[in-house]
């Protein structure tokens, strides 16, 4: 799965989820600190993979990281490609 699908799958369920099917409809329903918090968490999950877990189990906590990312980008309506319009200004 790209992360443009992912990020298009999460939008539909945040905008038809039922709460009591999605993950990502609930998480987005609890608010914003929720998401942070996942994110918070996550990305201590990264930096312990990446010192002592391997790389499969780092690769695995940065799709957790990324998707928890990709939440918080679609609560507030905004889109991957505008981080790939930053990326991209900042190699200019």
């Amino acid at each position: 799965m790209t992360i443009s699908k992912l990020y298009e799958t999460i939008c539909q369920r945040r905008d038809n989820g039922k709460l009591n099917e999605s993950y990502t409809a609930c998480l987005i329903a609890e608010g914003e600190d929720k998401i942070l918090k996942k994110i918070g968490e996550e990305a201590v999950e990264v930096i312990l993979a990446a010192k002592v877990q391997g790389d499969q189990r780092l690769v695995e906590e940065v799709a957790d990281l990324t998707y928890h990312v990709l939440v918080l980008l679609a609560s507030r309506r905004l889109t991957p490609e505008l981080i790939q319009a930053e990326l991209e200004r900042r190699v200019r």
